[in-house]
C-alpha cells in the first residue's frame, strides 16, 4: 500500500506514540520489524503517519513492547477508529494547510484548551469584524474571496469549539493584546465587549495579563495547549509566521505546562480582568 504524502496531525500523533512505546522498550526499528513480520521501512513509516494502523497491529505493537498502559492505548484505539473526515476538509486546497492543522489540534482536545496571547487575540475568541481586520493587513492583499474564506473558517473554528459541550477554554491575555486595533477603533470595541460577553459564560474562562505584571512569564507567540483523553496525548502549540509548530514530547509538555502555571499566577482574576476590558473599551479614542 503506497504510503501518505500529507499524514493528518491525528495520524501523525499516532505514529509519534508508537515510536515512544518502542524507544521507552528499548527495542530498535529492526527488533519491531522482525516482531511485526515486516521490513524496517515499513516500521518508519508507521511511526511517521504515513501508512495505517490497524486496532490489531496496534495491539500487537504494545504486546511487543510491553506496554501496559490501558488508557493510552484505548486513547490510540479511538485514534485509529476515527472514520469521518474533520468539518476543516472542506476549506482544504482554498486556504493554506496550516491553518487546518490548528483546527484539527483543537478538535483533537479532549477537555480543556489552554491559550496564552500576547500581540492579537486568539482566534477562538475573535469576532468576524476582528479576524477580517487581521487578514486584511495581509502582503499582498487578499482578494475579496479568499478573504472571506479566511474569516468564514476562523468563525467556524470558533462556533465549532465553543459549542462543544466537553471542552472548555482558558483564555490569558496580555493587556498589550487588548489595544491593537485590528479593523479599526469601532471593530476593537466590539471585540473587546464581545470578550467581556464571553468571559460570563460558565464554560470561558478570560483573565488577562496587565501591564503591571512583575515580569512576563508567557511566550512571545500565540502559545495553545490541549489536554487530550490522557494526558500522554496533550499537545503544545506555537504559532509562528510560518505555521504552527506542534510539541508532544514529554519534557516538552512538562516545560509548557509550567509556562502556564506562571501565567496564571501572574494573570487577574477573572472579574478584575473583565473590569480592566471593560475601561480599556470605555477608553477607546478615535
Amino acid at each position: 500500500m503506497p504510503g501518505r504524502h500529507n499524514p493528518t496531525l491525528r495520524q501523525r500523533r499516532l505514529g509519534a506514540e508508537l515510536r515512544k512505546m518502542r524507544e521507552q522498550a528499548g527495542l530498535g526499528g529492526s527488533q519491531l520489524a522482525r516482531v511485526l513480520g515486516v521490513s524496517p521501512a515499513q516500521v518508519t513509516q508507521m511511526e511517521s503517519g504515513k501508512t495505517s494502523v490497524s486496532v490489531d497491529r496496534l495491539r500487537t505493537v504494545a504486546d511487543a513492547c510491553e506496554c501496559y498502559n490501558q488508557p493510552l492505548i484505548d486513547a490510540l484505539n479511538g485514534i485509529i477508529t476515527v472514520r469521518d473526515k474533520g468539518w476543516w476538509e472542506q476549506y482544504r486546497n482554498h486556504i493554506p494547510d496550516v491553518f487546518l492543522e490548528s483546527a484539527e489540534h483543537e478538535d483533537f482536545a479532549a477537555t480543556t484548551i489552554r491559550v496564552c496571547a500576547s500581540t492579537f487575540l486568539p482566534g477562538l475568541l475573535q469576532t468576524d469584524d476582528y479576524t477580517r481586520g487581521i487578514f486584511s493587513r495581509r502582503i499582498p492583499r487578499l482578494p475579496a474571496d479568499e478573504l472571506d474564506l479566511h474569516v468564514a473558517f476562523r468563525s467556524e473554528r470558533r462556533t465549532r469549539v465553543l459549542q462543544s459541550p466537553r471542552k472548555k477554554l482558558e483564555a490569558y491575555l496580555h493587556e498589550s493584546s487588548l489595544l491593537t486595533r485590528f479593523g479599526g477603533t469601532d471593530v476593537l470595541r466590539g471585540q473587546l465587549h464581545s470578550l467581556i460577553d464571553d468571559s460570563l459564560r460558565d464554560d470561558i474562562s478570560i483573565r488577562v495579563i496587565p501591564f503591571t505584571a512583575h515580569t512576563y512569564p508567557g511566550p512571545v507567540e500565540s502559545l495553545i495547549y490541549t489536554s487530550g483523553e490522557v494526558p500522554e496525548l496533550d499537545t503544545a502549540e506555537v504559532e509562528s509566521s510560518q505555521g504552527p509548530i506542534f510539541f508532544d514530547a514529554p519534557s516538552e509538555l512538562e516545560s509548557y505546562r509550567e509556562v502556564f502555571n506562571r501565567i496564571e499566577k501572574a494573570a487577574l482574576s477573572g472579574e478584575d480582568s473583565r473590569d480592566l476590558i471593560h475601561r480599556t473599551a470605555k477608553n477607546l479614542k478615535g
